[in-house]
């Protein structure tokens, strides 16, 4: 039997975008409903919607971006292998079924040699516009965002986040307290980026630590960025049926321009400028392939542009995703 989420589940799981660890009576009270409702929502969510604990990008070593083309029947073996590495944080399988589009922290790995590989293309990521931390399904009022946005992101919209030093065309990150993690820290970090969503009381008990002790460091991380949360979740479940990615070469002095605003479509989920032919990356969520076209067709401005699309998404944001059986959900 098919399963199929509510307007309110949809909603509710927009608000878990915006903050992962937010409590269901707050989720309750900022949506207009009873905090039994919202704890049901939030039941029926999981585990089709993970909430996970993920870098934050100014934090981050050096970023690539894959595309490596295999041969027919040897895909999938690929994808899986290269999901396997901890390293590697995004592969998706591109529609064609011969090549595999990953995103890697720490330079490119090394991949199998022999047949199965034909052709690897490794763009260096020079700066993140928008992640997928970052995306918004555009289901909540920009009051209930600003009401569900943590205090210590509440001076910036946390969709306009870039990663590097601000200039004139991205806002600037907000101010953070400095801190590095001690060995609690880091033990409380990886149980997070397993399951944000855990409660204190959990985390004390797995850490076998005092839940005040952990909630006063779960108020330091935060305040110091190192909480930052996403949502991993089937597109579908918000009626968007299809995933691709825009590959762009526009011109070197217009990369901000163009990356900035990119990066504030709601149908795109991540933008990236890299080195290469081509040297911006978005990444585009979208109900229909005619709906693609109305995106594509709309740069205008932008010399050149390919267009893949996604088959299936093997890892996101360094986790595999549930699979949802879903076609259209409706509200």
């Amino acid at each position: 039997m098919t399963a199929e989420l509510t307007e309110l589940d949809r909603r509710v799981a927009s608000a878990l975008q915006v903050d992962g660890r937010a409590a269901p009576g707050r989720i309750a009270a900022v949506l207009g409903v009873s905090p039994r409702t919202a704890a049901r929502s939030l039941a029926r969510l999981t585990p089709a919607v993970r909430v996970v604990r993920v870098p934050d990008r100014a934090r981050l070593p050096e970023v690539t971006l894959l595309r490596v083309r295999v041969l027919r029947g040897r895909v999938e073996v690929l994808a899986d292998a290269l999901a396997r590495r901890p390293e590697v944080l995004f592969v998706d399988v591109l529609s064609g079924g011969e090549e595999i589009s990953a995103v890697t922290l720490g330079g490119a790995p090394t991949l199998p040699t022999g047949q199965a590989v034909t052709s690897v293309r490794a763009h260096a990521v020079l700066h993140v516009f928008a992640d997928a931390a970052d995306w918004r399904t555009g289901l909540l009022t920009a009051e209930e965002v600003a009401a569900l946005t943590p205090p210590h992101l509440s001076s910036t919209h946390a969709s306009a986040l870039p990663a590097p030093a601000p200039d004139a065309h991205t806002p600037a990150l907000p101010a953070l307290d400095a801190h590095t993690p001690d060995e609690l820290d880091e033990r409380l970090i990886d149980l997070l980026t397993a399951d944000a969503r855990t409660g204190p009381g959990a985390l004390a008990a797995a850490l076998r630590t005092p839940e005040s002790t952990v909630r006063r460091r779960l108020d330091r991380l935060a305040r110091s960025g190192l909480l930052r949360t996403c949502v991993v979740a089937d597109p579908r479940l918000f009626g968007l049926a299809v995933d691709a990615n825009v590959w762009m070469a526009v011109p070197p002095d217009r990369l901000p321009e163009f990356g900035a605003r990119l990066a504030r479509d709601p149908l795109v989920h991540g933008v990236l400028a890299t080195t290469g032919a081509t040297n911006l990356m978005a990444a585009v969520f979208c109900r229909d392939l005619a709906q693609l076209y109305r995106f594509v067709t709309g740069l205008t401005d932008i010399p050149s542009a390919e267009v893949t699309v996604v088959s299936g998404a093997v890892k996101r944001a360094g986790h595999r995703p549930t699979p949802y059986p879903l076609a259209h959900p409706r509200g």
